[in-house]
C-alpha cells in the first residue's frame, strides 16, 4: 500500500468515528446510561449526628403498692346487718364500715350489770360487818379470829366485784365491736363481704383497706447498679437518685410529683440477684393505685456534647447493634456501635460513631454495604428535609 492510500484510510476511520459519536448523542444511548447508573442509587433520608449536653437517667420497671395494706376483721362473731360502704369506695380513718347484730352483746351487758350490782351489795354487806366486829374486837368483845374471818370475807367480796366489773367492761367493748370502723385512710377492695353475711371472731376476712396516699413504688437494681450508685454517693445513694425519682406511667406520660427512696431492702435476693427498693410517692388526687406499672427515672448526670442517634436508624442483629453511614461519596457503610442509655426516642453513643457523621433513618432496610444512596437529608425533630 502506497503513502497516498494509508492517508485515505486513515482520515476514512476519522469521519466513521465522527459520525458514530453524533448517532450516540442523537440516539440519547450516553444519557440513557447515565440514568441507568442514578437508578440503580437508592433513595433514603438521613441526619447528621446530634450533639448536645444531654441528662443523663436510667429507668428501673416498678409496680405501685400500698403503704398499709390492712385485712379487716372482727373481734366478735356474728351476722352483718348493716352494710355503710360499697366496695371500691375511698373510706377514712374511723369511718363505720359495716354493723353486727349486737343483740346477744346487749344482753351480756344487762347480765354482767346486774352480776356486778349483786356482787357490790354483797361486798357492802360485808364491810358493814367488819366494821361492826372490828369495835367488837377493840373492846374484846368478840375472838381476833372472827374479825379476821370477816375481814378475808370482806376481800374475797372485793375481789368478785372487780371480777364482775371486767366482764361489764368486756361486754361492753364486745358491743362496741359490733361496729367496725376503717383503721386507715385508702380504698375499700370491691371482695367485701354482704348484708346478712356470718362473720366469725378473728377469722373471717370482711374486706380489705389499701392506703392510698402516699403510695409506694417498689423497683429493683442488679447487684452491679446498685454498687455504681453507692460509689458513686461515697457509701450512700446520691441525693439526685434518692430525693429525686421521677415516674412515668404505662401510658408513657410523666407523673407530675417527684418521689424519694425511703426503703431498701436489708440483702440482694437470692433468686433473682436484685436489691429491692421502696420510694414513697405523694398521690393527692388518688391517680396512683395499687397493682400499677411505671417505669421509675433516675437522672445521673449530665453528658457534655453526647451524641445521639434516634431510636428507628438502630438495627439489632443478634447481640449486634449496626447503623447505616453515609459515607462522603454517598454510599452505604454499615457500621457497629455501641449504645447507652435511651433518652426519649432517642439513643445515647457510647462508641462507633463522631459528631460529622451522617446516619439512614429512613430506607434503612432497603440497603446494604456499598450500596449508592440517593440522599435526602432531614432535622432530628421534625424529619423534614433539609436544603443542601
Amino acid at each position: 500500500m502506497n503513502i497516498k492510500g494509508s492517508k485515505k484510510l486513515y482520515v476514512g476511520l476519522i469521519v466513521v468515528v465522527a459520525l458514530l459519536g453524533v448517532v450516540v448523542v442523537r440516539s440519547g444511548l450516553l444519557n440513557k446510561a447515565k440514568t441507568a447508573n442514578a437508578s440503580q442509587a437508592v433513595t433514603v433520608k438521613a441526619m447528621q449526628v446530634v450533639t448536645k449536653d444531654t441528662p443523663v437517667t436510667s429507668e428501673f420497671v416498678g409496680q405501685v403498692k400500698a403503704k398499709s395494706e390492712i385485712k379487716i376483721m372482727s373481734k366478735v362473731s356474728g351476722n352483718i346487718v348493716d352494710k355503710m360502704v360499697n366496695g371500691g369506695d375511698t373510706v377514712y380513718k374511723g369511718q363505720p364500715l359495716f354493723q353486727i347484730d349486737n343483740k346477744q352483746y346487749q344482753s351480756a351487758i344487762v347480765s354482767a350489770r346486774a352480776a356486778m350490782n349483786k356482787a357490790q351489795a354483797t361486798l357492802n354487806n360485808t364491810q358493814r360487818d367488819v366494821d361492826r366486829y372490828e369495835k367488837l374486837g377493840a373492846i374484846k368483845g368478840v375472838a381476833q379470829q372472827t374479825v379476821d374471818a370477816y375481814r378475808a370475807q370482806a376481800e374475797e367480796d372485793a375481789a368478785t366485784v372487780d371480777v364482775n366489773r371486767a366482764s361489764l367492761q368486756q361486754a361492753m367493748q364486745d358491743d362496741q365491736d359490733t361496729l367496725i370502723l376503717s383503721p386507715v385512710d385508702g380504698r375499700i377492695d370491691v371482695n367485701d363481704v354482704s348484708q346478712g353475711y356470718y362473720v366469725a371472731a378473728g377469722s373471717t376476712v370482711m374486706a380489705t383497706v389499701s392506703s392510698i396516699d402516699p403510695v409506694w413504688v417498689q423497683f429493683s437494681m442488679s447487684e452491679t447498679e446498685y454498687l455504681k450508685y453507692i460509689r458513686s454517693g461515697n457509701g450512700t445513694l446520691p441525693a439526685n437518685f434518692k430525693e429525686h425519682l421521677q415516674l412515668i406511667l404505662s401510658d408513657g406520660k410523666e407523673y407530675s410529683l417527684i418521689g424519694k427512696v425511703e426503703q431498701i431492702d436489708r440483702g440482694v435476693s437470692d433468686t433473682t440477684g436484685t436489691i429491692t427498693l421502696k420510694a414513697s410517692f405523694e398521690n393527692p388526687q388518688k391517680f396512683l393505685l395499687p397493682g400499677m406499672f411505671a417505669r421509675v427515672v433516675v437522672q445521673e448526670d449530665v453528658r457534655k456534647g453526647a451524641l445521639l442517634i434516634p431510636q428507628k436508624a438502630v438495627k439489632q442483629v443478634l447481640d449486634n447493634t449496626f447503623v447505616i453511614v453515609v459515607t462522603d461519596d454517598n454510599k452505604a457503610e454499615s457500621r457497629q456501635v455501641k449504645l447507652g442509655n435511651k433518652i426519649g426516642d432517642m439513643w445515647l453513643v457510647e462508641e462507633g460513631l463522631s459528631a460529622t457523621d451522617r446516619i439512614v433513618v429512613e430506607g434503612i432496610d432497603k440497603v446494604k454495604q456499598g450500596t449508592d444512596l440517593q440522599v435526602t437529608m432531614v432535622q432530628p425533630d421534625a424529619q423534614a428535609p433539609v436544603k443542601q
